[in-house]
């Protein structure tokens, strides 16, 4: 059974800056971490793409206690850190979230720092073992992005993996701000695919 959506706040209004497209490494250079972009700080009304891979990308998020466990995490650090979960979406080796600030103090470090460590403190307790990798993956929405458009992008992740046929079948994906059949009506244009992201530590 598919979790029952949560609302917040949040408007669809907030936009975020210009960093939507990937910034290349100079030719033949290559960081030995994934490293943050340097001219940004990562604080304010801004919307972002994240993706947290699991340990050794282990299939995980394949059952309901699990991805359970991990939401309410997120949950919380949403709350903590004054973010509104847009969207997420676990895949079994992997999660997709969309957030977005929703005060001039929101700080996107911040949140990917409690919630990496708050789901992962508590999967171990539980489960004995690490949860997540050290690095994740994000990328800043532009300002022309619309928000619906990249959240049915995330949700239709089981669908192009061919877990699914229709995201609606799909038990380990939602919203915290919008019906699933509000993000299913949104005209995806241009949207940017998942493998477009910029490599951080998170």
């Amino acid at each position: 059974m598919q979790r029952p959506l949560r609302r917040s706040t949040w408007g669809p209004a907030l936009a975020g800056p210009t960093y939507g497209a990937p910034i290349a490494q100079p030719a033949g250079m290559s960081p030995r971490h994934p490293e943050h972009l340097t001219d940004f700080d990562y604080r304010g009304l801004y919307r972002y793409s994240l993706r947290f891979c699991t340990i050794a990308r282990q299939e995980i998020f394949i059952t309901q206690p699990v991805v359970d466990l991990v939401y309410e995490q997120f949950l919380r650090a949403t709350g903590e850190a004054s973010f509104a979960l847009i969207t997420y979406c676990f895949m079994p080796d992997h999660v997709h979230l969309l957030v977005a600030g929703t005060s001039a103090d929101s700080d996107c470090k911040e949140f990917v720092a409690r919630a990496k460590q708050y789901s992962g403190f508590y999967y171990k307790k539980q489960e004995r073992r690490r949860l997540w990798q050290r690095y994740g993956f994000e990328r800043v929405l532009r300002n022309d992005e619309a928000t619906l458009a990249i959240a049915r992008y995330i949700v239709e992740n089981p669908v192009r993996a061919g877990l699914v046929t229709d995201p609606r079948h799909y038990p380990f994906l939602g919203s915290a701000v919008y019906s699933l059949e509000e993000i299913l009506s949104a005209v995806q244009d241009d949207v940017v695919p998942d493998f477009d992201v910029r490599s951080r530590s998170a």
